[in-house]
């Protein structure tokens, strides 16, 4: 598939149309929004608006979700209208996080991924206590908690229809990699997830053959499109597997409203 047909196909599945587990989603003339029902904030995943309009819709949203007192993402791309949102956002007192790079792999191509072998150390993450497992090492990574996290996981991994997969790295008996995936049902896509790895384990092939045994999952499942949202430090690594850079996205997140 060509560049703009997969772009189109990322944006009306996983943009547009997908409805996040614990959500309610949303349609206005110019946002797609999820409402959380959980803890966690709510989300913009899509905008349609022009320089005429921007700033308008923005306060909108500001004052919907201040009424909800739930804080929210609005999730922004780089081909997003108007090219200046970011700014705009900024200027109404939004934090903006690291950009992210939309990376997709195309698995009915020839590609570098399926045919990595797996590690004897990587398997299936199958108990909730994995799962915590799973939330220890992102806390030691990344040095701040993923309380939230851990519960989102528990959750999808209990409910059938959220379709997650999760996967580590064991070493001794010690996770010291994790990474799952989403299939999202009536797309073509499935999304990548996690991939940290502790630092004494790193450069040992374990990343790799996480992308790898979730790809060949992707391809039994009939999914054949993946998807990550990659920091710079995972895009030459995806790079080199074969993924392709589709854009940027930046999160940009609300001011919290008591």
């Amino acid at each position: 598939m060509d560049r703009d047909t997969i772009l189109n196909l990322y944006n009306q599945h996983l943009r547009i149309e997908l409805i996040e587990p614990d959500s309610l989603m949303e349609r206005t003339d110019s946002v797609i929004r999820k409402v959380s029902l959980t803890t966690e904030p709510g989300f913009i995943s899509y905008s349609k608006m022009d320089e005429t309009n921007a700033d308008r819709v923005i306060e909108e949203q500001i004052a919907y979700y201040k009424n909800l007192k739930q804080q929210f993402e609005w999730k922004v791309f780089d081909y997003d209208q108007p090219l200046d949102l970011i700014e705009r956002l900024r200027k109404k007192g939004f934090t903006l996080e690291e950009s992210e790079a939309l990376m997709i792999s195309d698995l009915t191509e020839t590609n570098q991924l399926l045919p990595i072998p797996i590690l004897p150390e990587v398997r299936k993450i199958m108990t909730e206590q994995e799962i915590w497992e799973i939330i220890k090492l992102e806390d030691e990574v990344w040095n701040h908690n993923h309380q939230d996290l851990g519960e989102r996981l528990i959750r999808d991994f209990n409910d059938s229809s959220a379709n997650l997969s999760l996967y580590g790295a064991f070493v001794d008996g010690k996770l010291v990699s994790a990474a799952w995936m989403y299939h999202h049902e009536g797309t073509p896509f499935s999304s990548l997830w996690g991939g940290s790895t502790l630092a004494d384990y790193r450069k040992k092939g374990f990343y790799s053959s996480l992308l790898a045994i979730r790809a060949r999952e992707a391809v039994e499942c009939g999914y054949p499109l993946l998807t990550v949202d990659a920091s710079s430090m995972s895009k030459p690594i995806l790079e080199k597997h074969g993924f392709r850079c589709y854009g940027y996205s930046t999160p940009c997140m609300s001011p919290k409203f008591e």
